[in-house]
């Protein structure tokens, strides 16, 4: 009888072993969802981060990618990744006004920034810290900022002056700060998720937008649009994001891992941000299809002009203090 239960227990002590070793042998998910196509530097340093997490980990982290919208559209992917049903997302600076975090609406301020190096002050510094830590009380983790680029207006009409952008419907994000730079153009600003803008101009729904040129691009928006002008007037950007309960719920080697792959692809997305946007200008301007004006120094100040009182106007929803914490690190820079 004694012999019979010593061996029931081994018996049961190696098939609790055997469970818990396979247990552990299966691989954390971290389901990564985003908007836009594979081959935009999103889309790429996405594809960067999954390979170089599941390397650093030894396949201890599986990372699934879903782009173009596949689970989530625009206003379905930040409530999903509260409520964990996806872990990662890297969605535009935009999308968090409508959260409740205005201050990331300084990202959408026309002319605030002068080119990357302006930006990185912000973006790679304390400012920009400051910015991701207000997102914990919403249950979200900031990890990175990822560029995109510089964005330029398009429409089925020549862009040269501001003037020309009066009475057009212009898609933007949701951004109450998106929505004054198109009023104080004299344009109607139209909200709609970035899945359905090439059907929108398409059909004539909305006569134009505003992109960085990898978007513009890779969405094939140079078929439905006959004109251009790079006015690099706004910034598109990404914060990556992660459930904060799943995060603080790893292990603690596994988040150190990751957090050095997540800086591998920032540096990488980065890189390619500016070199894909370059690529792509030259394909559209390839294509024929889509007239592509490159402004004046003229030009371009008469556009930042027009645009400069934006800055004022959305003060009291941003917040002083944050627009001027970007202003002194620009300037600081300078």
């Amino acid at each position: 009888m004694f012999q019979t239960v010593t061996k029931a227990l081994a018996v049961l002590t190696i098939s609790t072993a055997l469970l818990s070793t396979s247990a552990l042998a299966e691989p954390i998910s971290i389901k990564f969802s985003h908007v836009v196509a594979v081959d935009t530097p999103k889309g790429l340093a996405a594809e960067f981060f999954k390979k170089r997490a599941e390397v650093l980990t030894q396949g201890k982290v599986k990372v699934e990618l879903y782009p173009n919208s596949q689970l989530y559209k625009d206003k379905e992917e930040m409530e999903a990744l509260q409520l964990g049903a996806v872990q990662m997302l890297a969605p535009s600076l935009a999308k968090f006004g409508p959260l409740g975090v205005k201050e990331f609406e300084v990202f959408d301020v026309p002319f605030i920034f002068d080119g990357y190096d302006d930006l990185h002050t912000v973006t790679q510094g304390p400012a920009g810290q400051k910015l991701l830590d207000k997102l914990e009380p919403k249950g979200i983790k900031g990890l990175a900022y990822w560029d995109n680029g510089f964005k330029s207006f398009s429409c089925n009409t020549p862009i040269k002056t501001p003037a020309d952008l009066k009475g057009k419907k212009m898609r933007i994000q949701s951004s109450k700060v998106l929505e004054e730079q198109m009023r104080e153009l004299k344009s109607i600003p139209q909200v709609m998720p970035f899945s359905e803008v090439y059907q929108a101009l398409q059909t004539g729904v909305v006569d134009g937008t505003e992109n960085p040129i990898s978007n513009f691009y890779t969405q094939k928006m140079h078929e439905v649009q006959k004109n251009m002008s790079i006015t690099d007037h706004g910034y598109l950007g990404y914060a990556v994001i992660v459930n904060k309960k799943f995060w603080d719920g790893l292990p603690a080697d596994i988040r150190t891992q990751l957090e050095v792959a997540m800086k591998e692809a920032t540096d990488y997305a980065n890189d390619i941000a500016k070199s894909s946007n370059e690529k792509d200008l030259e394909s559209v301007k390839a294509s024929g299809k889509t007239e592509v004006t490159m402004l004046t120094k003229e030009q371009r100040a008469a556009f930042k002009t027009a645009l400069l009182p934006v800055q004022d106007k959305m003060a009291s929803r941003i917040g002083q203090e944050t627009i001027d914490s970007v202003r002194q690190a620009v300037g600081a820079k300078k």
